[in-house]
């Protein structure tokens, strides 16, 4: 059997404990999806559902998480919001006009709609798919 020098075995121990740091800087993949996934809303236009649970907010009886897949070109018809929502760009880009101011929101951009307070409508206007992470926070 062969002895291990310090030096062999403090490097050892600095590659051992590096190692999980070099994969958790690893940036996270947005989630990508089939062209059948979820509930076609519109041409072009598909709602994923991810989930949804009680909520311990008390303005708040459940919150819903849930993506819009908007393809190039694709939009969503102006609406009224049926309840607040918080909204982030987990990919591409988006022009959206809400009560009637416009606006474009990038991939990594959040913004919020008050229940029936806001209009909104978005349309992709870029060349690739636009994916728009939704936190519906529903009350009684």
């Amino acid at each position: 059997m062969e002895a291990v020098s310090r030096r062999t075995t403090l490097a050892l121990g600095l590659t051992t404990a590096a190692t999980p740091l070099i994969a958790w800087a690893t940036p996270a993949a947005a989630q990508t999806y089939g062209p059948d996934e979820g509930e076609e809303i519109g041409p072009g236009v598909r709602v994923v559902a991810l989930g949804e649970r009680a909520s311990v907010i008390p303005a708040y009886k459940m919150v819903k998480l849930r993506d819009v897949v908007i393809q190039p070109g694709a939009k969503t018809p102006d609406d009224i919001m049926k309840n607040d929502m918080l909204c982030h760009m987990t990919e591409g880009q988006l022009s959206v006009v809400q009560n009637e101011k416009k606006f474009t929101v990038k991939k990594g951009d959040v913004w919020t709609c008050a229940n029936a307070d806001t209009t909104e409508g978005t349309q992709n206007t870029s060349n690739s798919v636009a994916i728009m992470r939704v936190i519906d926070l529903m009350t009684a």
